[in-house]
């Protein structure tokens, strides 16, 4: 794919952290001596282009770095499966002038029901201008995010894949499997859950193996949809792992359980999927001509470290967890949005010595909570007395509305709060799309700067003005004086004094140009 010529000039200040190994931590690989290194030719290579990997390339192009994606793969995925896109990466989308697009090709639906598929509706006044979910199919977001990539200018090449690497003080030597050499400042693995990058790293996984699994394709059926109806509504009341629904064109994506825990790289049959329909059904519906057919299972792992050095994970190469609330994609997206405009900080040379550290410290307890609610979650989809029993429970606590909420807000993320230490309550969460009197709030967050919100009128972003935009607007729908945002939309601090902010400018965004 072609993409315009690069204008960002590597970085002369850019040292990294040396990370000594002690014991079975992971340890920092270095070439022999410099003179067998590559010339440096990207400030970042990412490995994987799925949507961590995409959006990633795409947050790091705003600000001029150099990108390359190498992906193992010849061609983006041909099957259709649809993934739904949760609030907070919907804002994010918006902030970022993609979610039109989005919308075009997408299906908005309520807001609700995502916890353990109890079927609640979301609770009134959610705060968020985008309180739905958006269904779209997962080729369709893989594109677009790569299409919006590649024209802030990141080049991707398909086709390849990370077979080794070496770092240094200075930069990451990266071998293809076809053995041509590649060198960059830093490597950042969006490889999947089975993450060459992370092994070749040699950071621990831990979790737990999948202990059920369960199959899914899209295929055409041979009765009736009523009687199809019928029978999912009879088995549905106990087995939340088993639906047939209509998918368009004649079409059904069918969802069963599986017999066992198989390979996963070994894709099922059609004649697997008649089985276990009719093991739990009582017939197979007449199943037949599928479009595509796969298995997931409710493995639970999480890194022990997003970096070492200079080789840093995101997305499924980060962690990996069942599909129940619908939180993967949504939690790699998000992670490549928080990650971003930190590591372009580095690269461009303005980055507070600890910021690229804050990456790990705010997402890697966002995911321990994701693995912890999707491990309930499966509990509660268990046939077993206990677990239907808790089931039927926590069901009726969810008509008290701040139990609905609580849940709705943690699955779709807007509930996360980072800890950027003591404050008000708004400190270190998102601010909503709040109206503005240039319209909307997000619309000011396109190029990934950060934004001071004056309400006084009196602040100023003074020598960060090359990082942080400034809005004066009295107007603007907020009970606070003034908020400056880190360009992933959360608020940084809080407040009407500029000493104050200029110490919080400070701490996000380094020193002043001038």
């Amino acid at each position: 794919m072609d993409s315009p010529q690069f204008t960002a000039e590597p970085s002369s200040n850019d040292t990294a952290e040396r990370d000594v190994t002690v014991g079975d931590a992971p340890r920092l690989r270095s070439p022999a001596s410099g003179a067998d290194r590559a010339p440096l030719m990207f400030d970042v290579i990412i490995a994987g282009c799925g949507p961590t990997g995409a959006m990633l390339a795409a947050e790091l192009r705003l600000h001029d770095v150099r990108v390359l994606v190498v992906e193992k793969e010849t061609e983006p995925v041909s099957f259709v499966r649809i993934v739904g896109l949760h609030i907070r990466s919907i804002e994010l989308m918006a902030m970022r002038g993609l979610l039109d697009r989005l919308l075009e090709h997408g299906r908005q639906r309520p807001a609700g029901g995502f916890f353990a598929a109890i079927n609640k509706p979301a609770p009134q006044g959610l705060d968020s201008a985008h309180a739905y979910l958006l269904g779209i199919p997962q080729p369709v977001i893989v594109r677009l995010l790569e299409e919006h990539a590649a024209q802030l200018g990141a080049q991707v090449r398909r086709g390849c894949a990370v077979a080794d690497f070496e770092q240094d003080d200075e930069g990451v030597t990266i071998q293809l499997a076809d053995g041509e050499q590649l060198r960059s400042r830093y490597l950042v693995g969006c490889d999947g859950g089975r993450s060459q990058v992370r092994k070749l790293l040699g950071v621990g996984f831990p979790g737990e193996p999948s202990r059920t699994e369960t199959l899914m394709g899209e295929m055409e059926v041979g009765v009736p949809q009523a009687e199809i109806a019928a029978k999912v509504r009879e088995i549905g009341e106990t087995n939340k792992r088993f639906w047939l629904r209509p998918f368009g064109e004649g079409a059904y994506s069918v969802v069963v359980p599986a017999a066992g825990v198989g390979d996963r790289a070994e894709p099922p049959t059609l004649e697997d999927f008649k089985q276990q329909l009719r093991t739990i059904a009582g017939t197979d519906f007449g199943v037949h001509s599928p479009r595509w057919l796969s298995r997931f299972g409710d493995a639970t792992r999480l890194a022990e470290r997003y970096r070492v050095g200079r080789v840093l994970l995101a997305g499924d190469a980060a962690h990996i967890h069942p599909p129940t609330g619908g939180q993967g994609l949504n939690l790699g997206v998000q992670d490549a949005f928080n990650l971003g405009w930190k590591l372009a900080a580095q690269i461009r040379g303005w980055a507070p010595k600890t910021l690229l550290d804050t990456y790990q410290a705010e997402r890697h307890p966002v995911a321990e909570d994701v693995l912890d609610n999707t491990r309930a979650q499966m509990e509660l989809h268990s046939t077993e007395p206990g677990p239907q029993a808790v089931r039927r429970l926590l069901t009726e606590l969810m008509d008290f509305d701040e139990v609905n909420r609580y849940l709705i807000e943690k699955i779709t993320a807007i509930g996360i709060r980072y800890d950027f230490g003591e404050g008000p309550d708004l400190l270190g969460r998102r601010l909503p799309d709040i109206d503005v009197k240039q319209g909307h709030l997000y619309g000011l967050l396109h190029r990934g700067r950060g934004l001071l919100l004056d309400r006084t009128e009196r602040l100023a972003a003074g020598g960060w003005s090359d990082r942080v935009d400034y809005l004066a607007d009295p107007t603007a729908v907020l009970d606070v004086p003034g908020v400056l945002l880190r360009p992933d939309g959360h608020v940084a601090w809080i407040g009407d004094d500029q000493q104050a902010l200029d110490d919080h400018l400070s701490r996000w965004f380094g020193k002043p140009a001038n």
